[in-house]
């Protein structure tokens, strides 16, 4: 058994609402779910995207509760890359430019293809960058 694709991938933040303003307004993408105080989820392409109140997640469900989700999380910076072509790259520039969101770093692979990186307002590590950077 091989899985075919990443399904979902989650971010843990700081500030649930900073982070969603940032991922809909800014990034663009659409919201799909929610549940004050503890996360907040977005489509993005096939996948979905979820933003996870770092503290919230750390707390094990109710012996009685209808979804028994584990406790999960992470500490520190968390990294999350979505895929842009160069011509998208370029658009993505510009877009963040007009936001007041700076490009921490912008360059070329040896093996090929493009990557600029920002952070989100938890200090998660945003990069975009062209699929082939994985020979994809």
């Amino acid at each position: 058994m091989i899985p075919s694709a990443i399904l979902e991938a989650a971010l843990y933040v700081k500030d649930l609402d900073a982070a969603e303003a940032f991922y809909r307004d800014i990034i663009g993408l659409e919201p799909v779910g929610k549940v004050e105080g503890r996360h907040a989820f977005f489509r993005c392409g096939n996948g979905v995207l979820l933003l996870f109140n770092a503290e919230a997640t750390k707390i094990p469900p109710a012996p009685d509760a209808r979804l028994k989700v584990p406790p999960h999380g992470t500490v520190g910076e968390g990294h999350l890359c979505f895929a842009a072509s160069a011509d998208e790259i370029t658009e993505w520039r510009k877009h963040l430019a007009a936001k007041n969101i700076a490009i921490e770093s912008d360059f070329e692979w040896p093996q090929g293809g493009h990557s600029i990186y920002i952070r989100d307002p938890s200090g998660n590590s945003i990069e975009f960058a062209e699929p082939r950077i994985w020979g994809l």
